[in-house]
């Protein structure tokens, strides 16, 4: 005798299962949507940390002095330049000639969030989600009289708040 053996998935069966994949996708999906802006953020932070240490230690090696040229108040759009203290090795005045202390950072820091490696040096504190005053776009400002370093939003307009990063103004 000849029994028929159905061991298949029905249509509905099938239809049933890509339904609940669908629902688990609409529900997972949205929280890995944020996800990149998220590490961009955490990144930054973590990198200003890093830079915040590594000027207080250069400070320390240098007789309580910032790098040469944070020392002035201004805009600094020679990256290279600029960052050559950071980077590179220096003397106990600040030589980049020097061999005797250094390197502080392992390459011209670059802001995750909007690629800006250029800084606003001035003389008094940034408040967060203030105003950065750029007149065109950096990615860190610096109070040179304290050695204090912020960075700026994704759009450059304003002091990247780091106390709150889901601050509306930090996009």
């Amino acid at each position: 005798m000849y029994r028929k053996n159905n061991k298949g998935f029905t249509l509905v069966e099938i239809l049933i299962v890509v339904i609940i994949l669908g629902i688990l996708a609409a529900i997972v999906i949205p929280q890995f949507t944020n996800a990149s802006t998220d590490a961009r953020k955490n990144s930054l932070s973590s990198q200003l940390q890093t830079m915040r240490s590594q000027f207080e230690l250069y400070k320390l090696q240098h007789n309580d002095k910032l790098p040469k040229v944070f020392q002035t108040a201004g805009t600094y759009t020679d990256v290279s330049g600029c960052w050559a203290g950071m980077v590179g090795q220096t003397d106990v005045n600040g030589a980049t000639t020097g061999t005797d202390f250094g390197p502080y950072l392992q390459q011209t820091p670059t802001n995750p969030l909007n690629q800006g490696a250029d800084i606003i040096v001035g003389t008094t504190d940034f408040a967060y989600g203030a105003t950065s005053g750029a007149a065109k776009p950096v990615g860190y400002l610096m109070n040179n009289l304290t050695g204090k370093i912020w960075a700026t939003s994704t759009s450059f307009a304003t002091v990247y708040d780091e106390s709150n990063p889901n601050n509306p103004k930090n996009d």
